[in-house]
């Protein structure tokens, strides 16, 4: 373990970067698109927490840096017009770390099996919940306070109105 690596902080920056380290070092491929960026910058915005300025370092390896921001990374995609934020984007679809493998390496096969199936269930459970919840303020928004109004309803009342205009413009041709 070298020094700079030995006295760096525990913080979300060095987590993030051991983590995409730890794939670009089996994915050979991957470093090479990132070698002609070497000292450029790029930030990672995730939710909740405080903007990662992160700069592609020698060997292709992501470290923390003050570089200026040439790309943006959240988790919705890849914001900018460089060629950093090109091929950031490639990556981004054509990267697929396996999740299982990679906690494997740190808990065993078994554990990480487990762990990976359980995330993806309590993901799964957040998601649905999230939906029914939706559901249900839609459904009490129509329902019970009448906020909103179903297609149906609004297309029957355009369709009234109309009548209706037509029905005074008779009545004025007459008078």
């Amino acid at each position: 373990m070298s020094d700079s690596a030995a006295n760096a902080k525990a913080t979300l920056a060095v987590a993030f970067c051991f983590l995409a380290n730890g794939v670009l070092a089996r994915e050979t491929w991957a470093r090479e698109r990132l070698e002609p960026f070497v000292g450029q910058g790029f930030e990672v915005r995730l939710p909740l927490v405080a903007p990662l300025s992160l700069v592609i370092g020698a060997g292709a390896r992501i470290a923390e840096g003050n570089a200026p921001t040439a790309a943006i990374v959240t988790p919705g995609g890849v914001i900018g017009d460089s060629a950093l934020a090109d091929e950031l984007r490639y990556l981004r679809r054509h990267l697929r770390p396996d999740v299982e493998e990679e906690l494997s390496r740190f808990v065993g096969d078994v554990a990480a099996q487990r762990l990976a199936s359980s995330a993806r269930s309590f993901l799964q459970w957040q998601l649905d919940a999230v939906q029914r919840i939706g559901e249900a303020l839609a459904d009490y928004a129509v329902q019970e306070r009448r906020a909103l109004v179903r297609r149906a309803e609004l297309a029957d009342l355009a369709e009234r109105i109309e009548e209706l205009n037509r029905a005074i413009e008779r009545l004025e041709r007459r008078l």
